[in-house]
């Protein structure tokens, strides 16, 4: 592969999860989610921005490196999960921030994790070093799925 088609599939990997990226910042946490009852360990707003800035990059550099490996047609499935698990990413913002729908929200992140976990295993039969790129995003999703289900039962009426 050509350096200059492998830097356009560096770019077209980074494009296509920064879109998941804006998409999920519409849905801001707004006065409804600063009303709610959050445990003590509840990070502030602050720390979500700079984390998931540095997961979507991770995730967007393990998808490149298994399509540089085998394109689309060497790594159908793989990549196939990527993309579907993105879309379950998305969709999380609308449900929690958007909707305010906590227990879909948490379906939908289990869902998301089973995902991601599905993708690691897959891009670890590709590229090694894809598969350990997802790992933080893993523990995060667990630690946001914890988040959420507390936040749910702290504020049943939410």
């Amino acid at each position: 592969m050509t350096s200059t088609k492998s830097l356009a599939g560096l770019a077209s990997w980074l494009l296509v999860c920064a879109a998941v990226a804006w998409f999920g910042a519409q849905f801001t946490p707004g006065e409804w989610y600063a009303a709610l009852t959050k445990p003590s360990w509840n990070p502030p707003n602050r720390v979500f921005g700079p984390m998931w800035t540095l997961l979507y990059g991770m995730m967007a550099i393990a998808a490149w490196l298994v399509w540089r490996r085998g394109g689309w047609h060497g790594a159908r499935v793989a990549l196939t999960l990527f993309v579907i698990q993105l879309v379950a990413n998305g969709l999380w913002s609308w449900l929690f921030f958007d909707l305010h729908r906590m227990g879909l929200a948490l379906a939908d992140l289990v869902l998301l994790w089973c995902l991601v976990a599905l993708t690691a295993v897959a891009f670890w039969h590709h590229r090694k070093l894809a598969a350990v790129l997802l790992l933080p995003y893993l523990a995060w999703l667990a630690f946001a799925g914890v988040l959420n289900y507390t936040l749910w039962q702290l504020n049943p009426a939410a």
